[in-house]
């Protein structure tokens, strides 16, 4: 299959040159060419598939013409080895907890999957890849943990001084060995800015193999539908509609979903939950796209102005907004109505959610759809990402993982430019 550039569909590239340059000289967003439909028997067999069978089937489907199945097979087993647990709260209420993996994050099945397709593509080349990522919070962490020590990859990360957590600070700032953390002093559009900079800076790409890890990837994007599929295969049989509300920052995740739905995958509606970076929910109530100033909130991984996976959804809707907004429906938050949602969780259900989770849930709960549906949110990262945040919320302890008050530990080793590129420029030079 053939991936064409959003901003220049005549320019075409392989599923290789698609994961390894993540985009295009003009900065556009690769797609697919079409979006392929998985059979009948794959859906009347969902339930009673594995995670693993389910993401083969999935990511078969997708990109199978440019990957033997051994090798598939091989890329899924090793990235996915952990559960994606489906947890029921009221009779039509469930809860899809994301953060089971190595850095407790939703990202870390997309961060392994990639990894596993670059050393695929890289197995007989003997060159070395860069890998600039900026990070809004977990991202940096799921790359870093994803790429350490992987052979031919360096990883360098933007990340915003103090607009991150401590503890997810530690997990992208503490690994060493051929990741290098940037602490960038400003918010996560100019890690972006600069990073997109980076992409567009011919002289620089002829120095060095320039690719991504964000979501502006197609590899590190796609296997998230995975989330979806293996949603729908927990649920079972359900005499319901379904709804899955997906909290969202840069819509990678939720753009997912939405390419999943595209397969076939029976979900009725799709809500996009936000906090006070609501361009998304604006443009699908008013048809009108404006990109914002980023706000600083408590749910930091989603402070995002300008969404970089908008395009891809204009793209799947073929630019419609009435039947894009037929499909998803958004809401946003404040900080203060975030943890009323965290409050609401944990005196109603007994559940302990971090921030994220809570703004999904909330969604769920204002879009009035939980009477006659069967209503599904995403939480997207562990409550121990955030406990002073949750503790001081919901006035209940966060239990911290061991695996995590180990990194605490650790010393932070990052570098602090400012948020110009010229300053990140001479960084980067200094890598060839």
């Amino acid at each position: 299959m053939n991936y064409y550039d959003i901003k220049n569909p005549n320019q075409k590239v392989s599923l290789k040159e698609a994961v390894l340059k993540s985009i295009s000289a003009e900065s556009g967003l690769y797609m697919p060419d079409y979006i392929p439909a998985l059979p009948g028997s794959f859906f009347a067999n969902l339930s009673n598939l594995n995670l693993q069978e389910i993401a083969f089937e999935v990511s078969n489907a997708m990109l199978g013409e440019d990957i033997p199945k051994e090798a598939l097979k091989q890329i899924v087993n090793e990235a996915i080895s952990f559960p994606i647990p489906l947890n029921r709260l009221d009779e039509n209420l469930f809860v899809l907890e994301l953060f089971h993996g190595p850095t407790l994050a939703f990202k870390d099945v997309g961060a392994r999957f990639m990894a596993g397709l670059f050393q695929y593509f890289l197995r007989n080349e003997n060159r070395e890849v860069v890998i600039l990522v900026a990070t809004s919070g977990d991202t940096g962490s799921a790359v870093a943990n994803a790429f350490y020590n992987s052979k031919g990859v360096k990883v360098v990360i933007l990340y915003p001084s103090g607009k991150v957590s401590e503890l997810q600070e530690k997990q992208l700032t503490t690994m060493g060995g051929n990741i290098t953390a940037l602490e960038v002093e400003g918010n996560f559009d100019d890690c972006q800015r600069m990073v997109k900079q980076a992409f567009a800076d011919a002289e620089l790409n002829q120095k060095l193999n320039l690719t991504s890890a964000n979501s502006i990837n197609f590899a590190r994007l796609f296997p998230q539908s995975f989330f979806y599929f293996n949603a729908i295969a927990q649920l079972g049989k359900v005499d319901k509609p379904v709804v899955i509300s997906v909290p969202s920052g840069n819509f990678g995740n939720l753009t997912s979903g939405l390419i999943a739905k595209k397969m076939g995958l029976p979900v009725h509606r799709f809500i996009a939950a936000t906090n006070r970076n609501h361009v998304v929910p604006d443009y699908l109530k008013s048809g009108e796209y404006q990109p914002q100033q980023t706000h600083h909130t408590i749910t930091n991984a989603m402070d995002v102005g300008n969404p970089s996976n908008f395009p891809r959804m204009q793209e799947i809707y073929q630019k419609q907004q009435l039947a894009m907004a037929a499909d998803i429906k958004g809401y946003w938050y404040t900080d203060d109505q975030t943890r009323s949602a965290m409050v609401d969780l944990q005196t109603t259900y007994s559940y302990q959610s971090d921030p994220h989770g809570a703004v999904a849930y909330a969604g769920l709960k204002e879009s009035g759809l939980l009477n006659d549906s069967i209503g599904i949110f995403l939480e997207t990262a562990h409550p121990a990402k955030f406990p002073e945040e949750v503790e001081k919320s919901t006035a209940v302890e966060v239990q911290i993982p061991d695996t995590l008050k180990e990194i605490m530990k650790l010393e932070k080793n990052a570098i602090k430019i400012p948020n110009e590129y010229n300053f990140l420029l001479q960084y980067l030079n200094k890598m060839v």
